[in-house]
């Protein structure tokens, strides 16, 4: 019962803060992202794939919705995050000392987990 409550706390917590940012990118906008994908030679339509990533996969995390599908998407979703907008300060520490990419890269290894432990007994369809 533990781990199931476990996997649950986990789902709320990336779903939820993940989706805190999904909802700024919908009150203020994609041009830093649009600013990103086109500085980075790629395609500016490609930005509104953050959407997808930071607001419709957040909910299938927090309902229990195809949680592995969704896990992946969303570590997908930080690997370009982390590319885009640290590729050329990776190794640089932020002021507190740790690296500049510490929270999307706390989301990445979040998204492993979840895809690893899939959504427990508490999930809409849970597996």
């Amino acid at each position: 019962m533990s781990n199931d409550i476990a996997k649950l706390l986990l789902r709320l917590s990336v779903g939820v803060m993940m989706l805190f940012h999904g909802l700024d990118k919908i009150i203020n906008g994609i041009d830093g992202v649009k600013h990103l994908l086109v500085s980075a030679g790629a395609p500016q339509f490609l930005a509104y794939g953050v959407y997808v990533g930071e607001v419709v996969i957040p909910i299938f995390i927090i309902l229990g919705v195809y949680v592995r599908a969704a896990s992946v998407i969303l570590g997908l979703n930080m690997v370009a995050a982390i590319f885009l907008a640290y590729g050329g300060a990776l190794f640089s520490l932020g002021k507190h000392g740790a690296p500049v990419f510490e929270l999307p890269f706390l989301y990445l290894m979040m998204s492993v987990i979840i895809f690893m432990l899939g959504s427990g007994k508490y999930a809409l369809n849970s597996k």
